[in-house]
């Protein structure tokens, strides 16, 4: 059986990170592990000499053809540019890997690129959650997906920021090699195998939704009387009558301005605050749940893992720190 080779498709300007990932997990070699173990050529995907955001630059011999000689195709993050004006050279490339059977894996925002190939036409993708409303409306085709670390569709596979390089990694070597064999090289790497949650639980915590203001009746100023006062009772006539509009046109407006209903906002704003109460203060779940609106831990529990998909216990260990003692939330 010959060595598996991974075609790692590099373009001008691509993050760092992002490219070190599947040079760690798939170039170094782990024979002892895996006997063969991957063989893994980086692709240039335009004329060099190629640079890194940090002016790194990359030297390969290997061009886009022989990717069509790839068993597995992995397309790096890209910048910017490259996202705006895919190189056609490396869109066809992938059309005709694509077409040859070869597994596809972006990741991060190389998602842009087998999204510009037409290859996730119709199907469940993801990408870095900042580039989640770009990339829904430039690609409506595909069956955006903001929330895993990973979408494995069979034979091509799509991951979301930074860190989720990792993940989508070693979820390729435990495809290929097993459970066993993915777990060593994640405690060699000094990483969890496999995290939980989706990419929920990483994004901003206080994102000021955008309110398009309609004269005298703009949505801001209830919008920030609702967020200092989460952890009361917010039905929407409540909400309507602070506005000093109609129930039904406040909804309305609402809906028009956000996008989402009043309820959906109140749900997110009060997970958010949940979030931040998790991470800077050494409150009990329950007294959380009471001070972000959800009333009771197991309904917190409930609502915070269906947007976050982990349980508040989990958020804390995993993001929270112990503040400073001038700067520790009251517990009350």
């Amino acid at each position: 059986m010959g060595r598996h080779i991974i075609g790692l498709a590099v373009t001008d300007g691509a993050p760092v990170f992002e490219l070190a990932v599947p040079c760690e997990v798939f170039g170094v070699d782990r024979r002892d592990l895996a006997d063969p173990w991957y063989d893994l050529r980086l692709c240039a995907a335009g004329a060099g000499p190629l640079r890194t955001t940090s002016g790194l630059r990359i030297d390969t011999a290997y061009g886009l053809d022989e990717l069509a000689r790839a068993d597995t195709v992995v397309v790096a993050a890209v910048a910017r540019a490259v996202q705006l004006d895919p190189p056609r050279g490396l869109v066809e490339a992938l059309r005709d890997a694509h077409e040859r059977g070869r597994r596809i894996v972006s990741i991060c925002t190389g998602a842009y690129m087998l999204a510009a190939a037409g290859l996730l036409n119709g199907r469940r993708a993801t990408t870095h959650w900042l580039n989640g409303g770009d990339f829904a409306h430039r690609f409506p085709e595909v069956d955006f997906d903001p929330v895993p670390l990973y979408i494995d569709e069979g034979d091509i596979m799509t991951s979301a920021g930074t860190g989720s390089a990792i993940d989508v990694c070693l979820h390729i070597v435990r495809k290929d090699h097993g459970v066993a064999i993915a777990n060593e090289v994640a405690r060699r790497m000094v990483v969890p195998p496999q995290r939980e949650g989706g990419q929920a639980q990483y994004q901003a915590r206080h994102p000021r939704l955008p309110a398009r203001p309609s004269g005298k009746n703009a949505l801001t100023p209830v919008l920030d009387w609702a967020r200092d006062h989460l952890h009361e009772p917010l039905p929407v006539p409540r909400l309507a009558q602070v506005a000093h509009m109609s129930e039904r046109t406040f909804s309305r407006r609402f809906r028009e301005a956000l996008g989402i209903t009043p309820l959906q906002w109140l749900l997110l704003q009060r997970v958010r605050l949940a979030q931040e109460l998790l991470e800077t203060t050494d409150v009990t779940v329950e007294d959380v749940a009471r001070r972000a609106g959800f009333g009771t831990a197991p309904t917190l529990r409930y609502h915070f893992g269906r947007v976050t998909g982990v349980s508040p216990q989990s958020y804390r260990h995993v993001f929270r720190y112990r503040a400073e003692p001038g700067r520790r939330a009251p517990a009350g």
